[in-house]
């Protein structure tokens, strides 16, 4: 279901790199950090129909993206046509805010996300191997 958000949520001014910041809503707490996946608008609606849960996304002419937590993309390889952006500054024209999520958070869930941006692509999915990095602030042993 498509549920516009309360009150209309559009990006601000395109910066020189050619990126917008994505205006996160201030209700929805991203306290695991975010990240943004694009697939071209053509491919939207039916990822969205698809996946069991979505958070916010955000649209312009010609791209969709979904809010995922920071470092969705560890050991996985998101396939063509995805783009992958660590934070939330993405190269847009105007994207705005076309769906809220149901749940008090902003994030779709990556996994599924990826398993269907896959599926899309005709790829299998495809895990990097080797060790995770330590988390912030802690030594590993």
């Amino acid at each position: 279901m498509l549920r516009l958000g309360r009150g209309p949520r559009t990006a601000g001014p395109v910066r020189a790199d050619g990126t917008v910041r994505l205006p996160l809503p201030d209700t929805l707490p991203a306290s695991l950090g975010c990240d943004a996946v694009g697939v071209p608008a053509r491919h939207g609606f039916r990822l969205m129909a698809r996946m069991p849960r979505t958070g916010c996304v955000f649209a312009d002419t010609d791209w969709w993206w979904w809010i995922v937590p920071a470092g969705s993309d560890l050991e996985l390889s998101w396939p063509s046509p995805a783009r992958y952006v660590a934070g939330i500054s993405v190269p847009a024209a105007r994207p705005r805010l076309i769906h809220w999520p149901d749940d008090r958070t902003p994030y779709t869930p990556p996994i599924p996300f990826y398993l269907m941006v896959c599926q899309l692509a005709g790829t299998a999915p495809a895990w990097t191997e080797g060790a995770l990095p330590a988390p912030r602030g802690s030594a590993r042993a």
